[in-house]
């Protein structure tokens, strides 16, 4: 993700929305990449990986100008860059493209979505990724999906936050930088892997978010259920604020 933001982008303090028990959370920066993260992602499922069917959301890269065809291929087709998100060795993998569930009623994608034991939603652009979650139906299904499992690359972590900062807002139409606001704190992820990605780009970002936050290296997960926040690191994170 870049630091680029968008001309004339209006920012707007986070509105609380009420989600009850949906889903059980495991928000990464860049997938599940150790050990740890792999344990607590066994521990949500409540089975190994290799017994379960997932559906993966590529919808977020649209939104991207760094994704496109190429990138939404490999996601799907579990090559290697993906070893850490839809190449873990799922039992059945599936593609859920949310910008093509209108058109086809929720009787179709319902049951899809039902079915599945995660959703591996990769990442992008967070603020088209919840445009295209809200106009989908899929936002107003979470509420009854508690015992799926959500399991987010990057935009797929922080649509699940309150807002995302204009610093990591891509996509040219998004309106403000407010997202789902299913929990209730922000992420700023990649910490140290990008040269915008600083400790220090991070505490700017934080200073002016609003409400609590993690900046998370790609090492980091922050796992939730029922309202439980728990971090599970191999390398470096950060809180701010209470």
């Amino acid at each position: 993700m870049s630091s680029s933001t968008v001309p004339g982008l209006q920012v707007h303090p986070p509105s609380a929305r009420e989600f009850g028990g949906t889903l059980k959370l495991l928000l990464t920066s860049g997938g599940v990449t150790n050990p740890s993260i792999h344990s607590a992602l066994v521990q949500l499922l409540g089975k190994p990986i290799a017994e379960c069917h997932a559906l993966c959301v590529p919808t977020a890269q649209w939104g991207h100008p760094m994704c496109g065809p190429t990138s939404v291929r490999g996601f799907a087709a579990a090559e290697p860059t993906w070893q850490h998100l839809s190449g873990l060795g799922w039992a059945s993998l599936g593609v859920l493209e949310l910008t093509a569930l209108p058109t086809i009623g929720a009787e179709r994608y319902v049951p899809w979505i039902r079915e599945a034991d995660v959703l591996l939603v990769d990442g992008g652009d967070a603020t088209y990724l919840c445009h295209w979650m809200r106009e989908s139906g899929l936002a107003d299904l979470l509420p009854s999906l508690p015992d799926t499992v959500w399991v987010g690359v990057s935009a797929g972590s922080m649509v699940m936050t309150p807002r995302i900062g204009a610093h990591f807002v891509e996509w040219p139409s998004a309106p403000d930088d407010r997202t789902l606001g299913v929990v209730d704190f922000s992420i700023f992820p990649h910490l140290d892997a990008f040269p915008q990605n600083t400790l220090a780009d991070a505490e700017r970002w934080a200073a002016d978010i609003g409400v609590p936050a993690y900046a998370i290296d790609e090492q980091t997960a922050i796992k939730v259920v029922d309202g439980s926040v728990e971090v599970v690191s191999e390398g470096q994170w950060t809180k701010f604020g209470s």
